[in-house]
């Protein structure tokens, strides 16, 4: 399988792929290239329907340009806590923003949230945000407000009064929270559009079902998000613990399985 940058002629290849309503991984069989490699490029460049060969090339050489000249010292491959290895710390955060970009958040906005979520205090101030990725304070500021809007940053002033972006214990249910709201917004107006199409017509019959099925989707996401809530809060058992725990008695361990002890009917 190559490695190293993509080319032009693979860009190509990626925009002509796009064009033919190609999947990722059918994209990336046909290049013999990772899926992810060409996930990331096309969600780097403006998405499936924005995707262009040669603006996206000329953004790489513009990229890889302006890191030569600065040739900063990346903080997230040396001096790493726990004795991680930083090279793979930081491919595995382009990998998480890559991921969160697929379900349709923008690019700057996952690679914030990504670092954000990677670090061990979950919190980080604008300029130590800009040094990580290497972007400009602006481009920060957007991001910033963007995941706040969405509940999935919130702000806090420090000692010395720097404003901190923190990513809460409770950004995924405020995320799924948010999806069912949207869903839930989706379905009421699936229902006005049977009443303009008039009850009966076919028009109206497909949109009375797919309000049905939003329906139900939201209220399933809402229901389990609140019944799924504690687990962001509670630290996973070690395996000696568990070990401990399976050789006591049934009888004696209250609530049954774990997590079945949460209170929630």
């Amino acid at each position: 399988m190559p490695g190293g940058r993509l080319t032009q002629q693979e860009r190509q290849q990626i925009a002509l792929g796009l064009a033919d309503g190609l999947a990722y991984a059918e994209i990336a069989r046909r290049l013999d290239r990772p899926t992810s490699t060409i996930t990331r490029e096309v969600m780097r460049n403006g998405g499936p329907a924005a995707y262009r060969a040669d603006l996206a090339h000329r953004a790489t050489e513009h990229r890889a340009h302006r890191r030569k000249q600065a040739a900063p010292r990346d903080p997230r491959a040396s001096a790493q806590p726990y004795g991680r290895d930083g090279g793979a710390v930081r491919a595995y955060e382009e990998q998480f923003a890559t991921v969160i970009m697929t379900s349709g958040m923008p690019l700057m906005m996952s690679r914030v949230l990504a670092c954000l979520t990677l670090t061990d205090s979950g919190s980080l101030t604008a300029p130590e945000l800009a040094q990580r990725l290497q972007v400009s304070p602006a481009s920060i500021s957007k991001a910033i407000a963007f995941l706040d809007s969405q509940g999935m940053v919130r702000r806090e002033r420090d000692e010395r009064r720097r404003e901190r972006y923190i990513v809460d214990d409770d950004i995924w249910y405020q995320s799924m929270m948010v999806s069912a709201r949207a869903t839930a917004q989706l379905v009421d107006t699936a229902r006005q559009g049977v009443g303009v199409l008039g009850p009966g017509t076919p028009a109206a019959i497909r949109m009375e079902n797919v309000a049905r099925f939003l329906d139900f989707v939201s209220e399933g996401i809402a229901r389990a998000a609140e019944q799924a809530r504690d687990i962001l809060h509670t630290a996973p058992a070690s395996d000696e613990t568990s070990d401990e725990t399976s050789d006591v008695a049934p009888d004696s361990v209250s609530g049954g399985p774990a997590g079945s002890g949460s209170g929630r009917d």
